[in-house]
């Protein structure tokens, strides 16, 4: 199968798969802490929407992202039990109902990439 390539429609989209693509593996990000890294606060549910229309085969760490609580939003059978597998193979804990431990696994990036620097 041939892997679809992603096409951004706006900048503000190339600077979220940019940032998404940045998040190291064993790590985990919330769509809020997205949103405000790109520059648009409490947009968190548009950066669900925008992550949403990614291909299947997506080579993007979709995955990493979790909600504000550090917990898989996605339904166990619609992706929630793959995006845990994914973050287990990474060593991240995933308790059996979706959490992460924010406190030990989210990603802080340095500074180049916070939407007061050069990034945006």
């Amino acid at each position: 199968m041939a892997i679809r390539p992603i096409i951004p429609s706006t900048p503000i989209e190339i600077r979220l798969y940019t940032l998404l693509a940045s998040v190291p593996a064993g790590r985990v990000v919330t769509y809020g802490q997205l949103a405000d890294l790109i520059g648009l606060p409490n947009r968190a549910r548009w950066v669900g929407q925008v992550l949403k229309m990614l291909p299947r085969e997506t080579r993007l760490p979709w995955h990493r992202v979790v909600n504000a609580q550090g917990r898989i939003s996605l339904p166990p059978m619609e992706g929630g039990n793959d995006q845990s597998e994914r973050l287990r193979n990474e060593g991240v804990l995933v308790t059996d109902d979706g959490r992460i431990s924010l406190r030990l696994y989210r990603w802080h990036p340095d500074y180049r990439y916070t939407r007061h620097s050069s990034f945006s």
